[in-house]
């Protein structure tokens, strides 16, 4: 696939030459749905079904946002974050995230070396963490003081190491994993750094038919390679392209109003929501669900944002933000279904 053109603006026409740059943005808008399709077909070369986890974590990368993937082992987490960067024309690197790891195992040491003249000095070697995408592999094995590592990475694009500040190539994401049946051992990643994630997705098990599908294919013949459709300047342009996307005051709205329903004892809140929530969704839920919404619009061919694209993002974007205390917990309340009695809740 050739390389996407520049995206223009995005606006009703009111005069004949603003009607010719409609056109030609929504040929780009329909060059993305075009490109979605043929992406999912690359993909399930190697990820069979797992067609919502696959949109999801796509959403998180045409709109420049990080991704947490939850799920069990053996269910082709890493094969997907791969599989993605192998799309994109990506570098990509993966970090086994250990308790013994250290920050300098991510981000780079500066080495003692010989100058060639006799003398020496302190040479800087990058670590993994200077690659388009990186796969933080079972983030929450390693202790806080290594995730934190992550935190200047995720938020600034760039790395401080002994006071000297390196810039992180574009684009750069951070596609992280963890594992929430083994929680023995573990540090659970903290509020303000789970709050950096665009979405939480999670992996469930396949069904019957699609396991079986997996098996076949994997003791087989070895599945076709996948051929890059984009460059890292392409994805660049598609981040441009989903900021231009209009949404409609009512619909922002109704985003910060899902959002706002989480947070206990403030006014608005449902009575459940004081019930059973410690701590709410804050300000980038809001941002998010936006940002998530445009760019799940622009993947169905559409240049506007509809209140179904909010709440089809409202649970990979709210299910990491949201704590619940110990009486949900022994009442069986989960996070997806107290957002789910959410959305149900709110009105547009």
């Amino acid at each position: 696939m050739s390389s996407m053109p520049p995206p223009m603006p995005i606006a009703v026409p009111d005069t004949e030459s603003e009607a010719d740059a409609y056109v030609l943005e929504r040929d780009t808008v329909e060059l993305l749905h075009t490109a979605h399709e043929r992406i999912l077909k690359e993909v399930s070369k190697v990820i069979v079904g797992q067609k919502e986890v696959v949109e999801q974590m796509l959403i998180a990368l045409l709109a420049g946002g990080h991704g947490l993937i939850t799920g069990a082992p053996g269910l082709a987490k890493t094969l997907l974050i791969k599989s993605l960067a192998q799309v994109f024309s990506l570098s990509f690197q993966r970090i086994q995230f250990t308790p013994d790891l250290m920050p300098s195992d991510i981000t780079g040491t500066e080495i003692l070396e010989d100058t060639g003249e006799g003398g020496r000095d302190l040479v800087f070697h990058k670590g993994p963490i200077f690659a388009n995408m990186i796969l933080a592999d079972e983030i929450n094995r390693t202790p806080p003081k290594t995730q934190a590592a992550l935190l200047e990475a995720m938020q600034e694009h760039q790395v401080t190491v002994a006071g000297q500040t390196f810039t992180l190539e574009e684009p750069f994401f951070v596609l992280a994993t963890q594992n929430p049946i083994e929680m023995e051992g573990t540090y659970p990643l903290p509020e303000a750094q789970l709050d950096r994630f665009m979405l939480n997705v999670v992996i469930d098990y396949l069904a019957e038919d699609e396991e079986v599908a997996v098996v076949m294919q994997t003791t087989s013949k070895k599945s076709d390679p996948i051929q890059p459709l984009f460059s890292g300047e392409d994805l660049m342009r598609c981040h441009d392209v989903v900021r231009r996307v209009p949404v409609a005051d009512e619909v922002a709205r109704y985003a910060v109003r899902l959002a706002s329903a989480t947070r206990p004892h403030r006014a608005g809140a449902p009575d459940f929501v004081n019930v059973w929530v410690n701590w709410g969704a804050g300000t980038r839920a809001s941002q998010y669900l936006v940002l998530g919404g445009k760019t799940r619009a622009l993947l169905q061919g559409r240049a506007h944002v509809t209140f179904d694209d909010i709440r089809a993002m409202a649970r990979p974007v709210m299910r990491h933000r949201i704590q619940l205390n110990y009486r949900a917990e022994a009442e069986g309340m989960t996070v997806d279904k107290l957002i789910a009695k959410v959305v149900e809740t709110v009105k547009q």
